[in-house]
């Protein structure tokens, strides 16, 4: 062992991404993520219509193939893929 790897600093947990439970969010906060999740990955894509993917979106939180992430360092939350 040298000196270096005996003083790594650790990250703080609380700084972490952790997934929220989407029972706790309203219909509301689910549409709004989904929308935004619709707008910003298939609205990069020239699609003329991204929120044509909304319900798809929906029907993948509801499987739970999508997650709400919150970042309590940004302070934000966003849909992405389960670890």
């Amino acid at each position: 062992m040298n000196h270096e790897t005996g003083h790594q600093s650790q990250s703080d947990p609380r700084e972490e991404k952790f997934i929220v439970d989407k029972e706790l969010l309203t219909e509301d906060q689910l549409l709004g993520l989904a929308e935004e999740y619709c707008t910003r990955y298939h609205g990069l894509n020239d699609n003329e219509n991204p929120l044509a993917e909304l319900s798809g979106v929906q029907a993948a939180i509801k499987r739970g193939d999508l997650v709400v992430w919150f970042d309590p360092v940004e302070n934000t939350a966003g849909l992405g893929v389960p670890e």
